[in-house]
């Protein structure tokens, strides 16, 4: 499928949400101050961009989650690969990973802000809590699954340990590593705006509880669209990461 044919597409698809939400509006009678038109959410979001409090929200929001992603990324990756090669170590944390996984992280929120405080720490914490599973566990996946074949030519050639992880073993497991992090992208953003909506004082979950409070559901709309539009280029940005590895290193799994 072309581009020109994916971008129609997505037009019709956005189009009939449209318009099945302004027939929603229409047949049931419902306020606009309760639930706003699309017209009146176009005209918030307007007015978000033009006073630029969408920016400053925005940009704060993404600065929590690249600080709390990376961290979260790399110390999953490095455990990951260690546990991975050491199975009986993995044995006995891995019963310990799986009851803390299902934990969400807001449930933490407590500890976290009486720990931590108000302010910025305490969304980075929640970020890194929700990404740092996934990226866990598909790298241990990964590497418990590289071909034996890959392990034995290394082996050959005498590589050292450390070479042995970053040049054989980091490669051949990436494409499971890169599917978790596609799915920490997702986990990560969702809980990134649960924090600020519990402990922070801006960004954009605090932006959405703020119009909340004042009832201005159209900028709880614009809000949400907007984390929307954020979250979809996030999960965007991990793709072209990966096709710079797999172009770097040309990993037939990944072509």
């Amino acid at each position: 499928m072309t581009r020109a044919k994916k971008l129609l597409n997505t037009l019709i698809g956005f189009g009939l949400l449209i318009v099945v939400w302004q027939i929603v509006i229409v047949l049931g009678r419902y306020d606009e101050a309760l639930f706003p038109s699309p017209l009146k959410v176009v005209k918030g979001i307007l007015a978000l961009i033009q006073t630029g409090a969408i920016f400053v929200h925005l940009g704060v929001s993404l600065v929590r989650f690249l600080v709390g992603y990376l961290l979260a990324v790399v110390t999953a990756v490095f455990l990951g690969l260690i546990f991975g090669r050491f199975p009986k170590v993995w044995a006995i944390i891995d019963p310990i990973v799986q009851v803390l996984r299902p934990v969400s992280p807001i449930a933490w929120s407590p500890f976290i802000v009486l720990w931590f405080g108000i302010g910025d720490i305490p969304a980075v914490v929640i970020i890194y809590i929700s990404a740092f599973f996934p990226v866990l566990l598909s790298t241990v996946s990964g590497v418990r699954k590289v071909d034996l074949a890959y392990l034995k030519v290394a082996e050959n050639f005498e590589l050292k340990k450390s070479s042995l992880i970053w040049k054989i073993i980091f490669p051949a497991a990436f494409p499971a590593i890169a599917n978790g992090l596609h799915i920490a992208v997702g986990t990560a953003w969702i809980f990134l705006v649960a924090g600020e909506m519990v402990g922070a004082q801006s960004g954009l979950g605090y932006m959405i509880v703020d119009a909340r409070n004042s009832l201005n559901l159209d900028l709880v709309l614009a809000g949400i669209i907007f984390i929307g539009i954020s979250g979809l280029l996030l999960d965007k940005a991990i793709g072209f990461f990966e096709g710079w590895i797999n172009r770097h290193w040309g990993h037939p799994s990944m072509k």
